[in-house]
């Protein structure tokens, strides 16, 4: 079956809370490798340990052997877009920016969420990327309402990042839909029209994840088969949630939390804080309690 060829998959009340339960032990690992992140760790080292954790939690990483992924992050680097393989070769320095995508996978639900950490002295026009790009997130899941279009969100993104900001917004990989698959239908691009592409309803649960370059748009794979990198070198920020299409049009259901990781990298001295560019859509989304 072709990717156009999928169908949506509409959840359950009880479905959502098993997804969230899966999308909030995400962001509790990615919390913990917050706390740890500094200069001169390398991918290999938050690997083993977000696995382990995952584990002790009765839980299996999401990406680990999914299409041959040999990890449980995907930790990409600078002018690594996404999909960058941990390992002891990859070695964080001051100044880099981290992209780390992880996955669980809890009573037969994913979880998804992914979030760009800033070590040591990142210069200021990265960071000028990085909000903006956690911007977009958040206007992506502003226009992420029942009777609404896929195309919306995509718009939305589009027209912040790269029609006011001229950024680079990555064609080739976009958002997707999760459930007990970690890729279901719909297809959610970061670029697109308003009111085009399938229709948004209640119980519909979608990863948005904007993947914005501070160059050229143009991207292309490593020799690994995994890492995409842009052409220009020029770096790449990515940010993700996982949320739920409520009903009559109202804010979307946020299952992944942000919060804890920031709080992390707050309290982390080898880290940069990305600031929120409007607290108030924030505040909007505010996920619901995180489970025990």
């Amino acid at each position: 079956m072709s990717r156009k060829d999928r169908k949506m998959i509409f959840k359950t009340p009880e479905e959502i809370e098993r997804s969230r339960v899966a999308c909030q032990l995400v962001c509790k690992t990615l919390t913990e490798v917050g706390k740890m992140l500094k200069p001169g760790m390398t991918g290999r080292e938050i690997d083993t340990f977000a696995e382990e954790f995952i584990r002790d939690h009765g839980a299996v990483p999401g990406f680990k052997g999914l299409y041959g992924c040999p990890s449980t992050l995907l930790v990409s680097q600078n002018e690594e877009v996404v999909h960058g393989l941990p390992d002891e070769n990859q070695v964080f320095k001051d100044g880099d920016i981290l992209s780390i995508d992880c996955g669980t996978i809890v009573d037969e639900f994913y979880g998804d969420a992914a979030y760009t950490f800033c070590v040591g002295d990142v210069a200021e026009d990265v960071m000028d990327l990085c909000r903006r790009t956690k911007h977009s997130l958040y206007l992506g899941i502003d226009a992420a309402r029942s009777g609404r279009r896929v195309g919306d969100i995509s718009h939305a993104i589009q027209s912040y990042t790269e029609r006011e900001h001229k950024y680079g917004v990555v064609r080739e990989l976009v958002g997707h839909g999760l459930g007990r698959s970690l890729h279901e239908a719909p297809d959610v691009p970061n670029f697109g029209k308003r009111g085009r592409g399938p229709v948004l309803k209640a119980g519909l649960i979608i990863a948005i994840e904007p993947m914005i370059t501070l160059g050229r748009k143009d991207v292309h794979s490593r020799e690994d088969g995994w890492t995409i990198v842009t052409r220009d070198a020029k770096p790449a920020a990515h940010y993700e949630h996982s949320i739920a299409i409520t009903r009559d049009g109202a804010p979307a259901d946020l299952m992944s939390d942000h919060r804890p990781i920031e709080k992390a990298i707050r309290n982390n001295a080898n880290l940069k804080y990305v600031d929120n560019l409007d607290e108030s859509l924030v505040a909007v989304y505010q996920p619901v309690a995180q489970s025990a």
